[in-house]
């Protein structure tokens, strides 16, 4: 008897240590936690105040949102994401500076790799054909929609961010103060990336020469007409002339009146799906893209294409296709700097800020902050710049209704292949550096808006007399004219390289504007063949119409709207607009 007391007396005690001990790990864990949250929230507020000022947030509501993402990123600390975009000053500055914030704040620890954006496509491309996750979230265009919607590889966020990834979607991300959620919407309605950036491609002109009185004297001398923003190509061909072979130097520098470039590169494809067959009217009417013609010359019907040809009532190689790649040849030929034709669009990019250049048609806003800094020649001692940008010029065939330009919008797209945990993670980072608390900041740092309330804010009211008419564009309504690619294309990373093979020819001389646009338009009609038979898309897929002979061109060109007959006169009477009368059509909701 005595033993068994004596037995179950030291169980109890056992028992009374160990529940001791455990109460003890339990409360020391507690203590840890709670110091690791303290350690974030300073480091949240370290961040608010040095760094992510101005915002459109007060202080205390930006670390509402850090504590919420503290918060949220508790299941995965010490998780290591990767994370892959383009290189622009805008993923800079978040691959810089954003993700070493985000990594001190939530501790998950973050890559943000940067590569050329016909990298991030094949890279991306390569992950959706294969399943190997190699990154756990992209930051690209969205001219992929319609591949994203139709391959079923990438997650739709209306679905993610209301099911599995519920939790750890920000409750102030307010997606109805983005800019860009019509770009990248699905036929289905569901939206499947989240903008990061836009920029918008523009026309460039050195505002300090268009205002000089000698200048203005000598071109309507020369022309019969005032010198000022062009209207339409007619007057921008006037300009580009005038500025060349009229004019030749201003103060001792040799000038032009064009910048471009024609290198059988990657980049030439941009330069011609980034709307350029718009702009000269080849599509259709409507907005965000032409419709049942695109600014790719692709014919939809009922969301599934059934041909870029003129044959099949397509537009790739009709007269107006074949006017837009002949005028951009006969440009780079006679009024841009030696060498321009073997320049990439970096190389060419940069060419303006040197002082030598009168308009550029096809002016990414992207090379704004580039364009602003202290000491170019395009900019004054007090820091305003001697240039505006304005909205491009359009063609002979375009009309109104149509779309004007091209809009950029990198967002943020989710695949399949990507593990759910790793998924959650990177879909935090990726509301972090678009979220009100840091955005207004970025905007700033890169002038690629993405939120209605950056550029309504003060602080973007205070920089707009040094960013050249950015603010002014962004602001009214008209914007929505320039549009990226749409839903009409099928499948982006297929498509987009025949481009640049084919007018690369062109632009070489090797073949003529209207055979390489033959043979543009023979090869994507073979890709969505190709995409029809293999059966791997399930929603608004290609259904190709039957080729017509020649004669069917005949039909199709004689019918309304897209493909369009040649005209009698590609050179219209030229229209320029002055520049403060172009600011008030802006601020009116009007593009021109």
């Amino acid at each position: 008897m005595n033993r068994l007391r004596s037995n179950r007396n030291y169980k109890a005690y056992k028992k009374a240590i160990l529940s001791s001990v455990v109460s003890i790990s339990v409360a020391a864990t507690g203590f840890a936690v709670s110091l690791s949250a303290q350690a974030d929230t300073a480091a949240a507020r370290k961040w608010v105040d040095s760094e992510f000022q101005p915002s459109t947030l007060s202080k205390s509501a930006q670390m509402q949102e850090m504590e919420w993402f503290i918060k949220a990123a508790e299941p995965f600390k010490g998780m290591e994401i990767k994370v892959l975009s383009e290189i622009i000053a805008t993923h800079e500055y978040e691959s810089g500076t954003l993700a070493k914030a985000f990594s001190e704040i939530t501790g998950i620890k973050i890559t943000h790799e940067m590569i050329p954006e016909g990298d991030v496509v094949r890279t991306l491309e390569k992950q959706m054909y294969t399943g190997e996750s190699l990154y756990d979230a992209y930051v690209n265009d969205s001219d992929l929609i319609g591949t994203h919607a139709r391959y079923g590889q990438v997650v739709p966020l209306t679905d993610f961010m209301s099911g599995e990834g519920k939790d750890v979607t920000l409750p102030t991300l307010d997606l109805n103060d983005f800019i860009g959620l019509d770009f990248t919407t699905g036929m289905d309605g569901k939206l499947y990336q989240l903008p990061d950036q836009q920029f918008a491609n523009l026309y460039w002109f050195r505002y300090d020469w268009f205002q000089r009185e000698d200048i203005r004297a000598k071109f309507k001398a020369e022309y019969g007409y005032e010198l000022g923003v062009p209207v339409n190509w007619s007057a921008y061909h006037d300009i580009a002339e005038f500025f060349t072979e009229k004019v030749g130097e201003i103060d001792g520098v040799k000038v032009y009146g064009h910048m471009d470039y024609g290198k059988k590169d990657p980049s030439l494809g941009w330069r011609f799906t980034d709307a350029w067959l718009s702009m000269a009217g080849a599509g259709d009417k409507g907005l965000p893209n032409g419709s049942p013609v695109d600014e790719w010359g692709i014919r939809v019907e009922d969301c599934h294409p059934v041909g870029s040809s003129v044959e099949r009532g397509g537009a790739t190689n009709g007269p107006a296709a074949v006017y837009a790649v002949s005028k951009y040849i006969e440009w780079l030929d006679k009024f841009t700097p030696p060498g321009s034709r073997e320049m990439n669009f970096g190389e060419a990019g940069a060419i303006p800020k040197n002082g030598n250049i009168a308009q550029q048609m096809f002016w990414y806003t992207a090379f704004t902050s580039a364009m602003t800094e202290t000491g170019l020649p395009v900019v004054n001692d007090d820091g305003t710049p001697k240039w505006r940008m304005a909205p491009s010029p359009h063609g002979a065939y375009w009309e109104e209704g149509m779309k004007l330009g091209y809009q950029d919008t990198g967002a943020w797209t989710l695949l399949q292949s990507t593990p759910l945990d790793r998924r959650k993670a990177a879909w935090l980072y990726a509301q972090f550096v678009v979220s009100k608390t840091v955005s207004l900041k970025k905007t700033l740092t890169g002038l690629t808006p993405i939120r209605e309330s950056d550029l309504q804010s003060d602080a973007m009211t205070e920089a707009a007399p040094r960013l050249g008419g950015l603010v002014e564009f962004y602001r009214p309504p008209a914007r929505k004219s320039w549009t990226p690619t749409g839903n009409n294309v099928p499948d982006y990373p297929k498509l987009a390289p025949l481009w640049w093979q084919h007018i690369g020819d062109a632009s070489s001389g090797a073949k003529s504007p209207q055979y390489a646009m033959d043979a543009l338009a023979k090869a994507q009609d073979r890709v969505l063949r190709d995409i029809q038979k293999s059966g791997i898309q399930k929603t608004c897929e290609p259904k190709m119409a039957a080729r017509k002979d020649v004669k069917g061109a005949d039909y199709w060109l004689a019918q309304p709207g897209a493909p369009k007959a040649k005209l009698d006169n590609e050179k219209p009477t030229p229209q320029t607009v002055p520049y403060d009368k172009l600011l008030e059509a802006w601020k009116a909701g009007r593009a021109m």
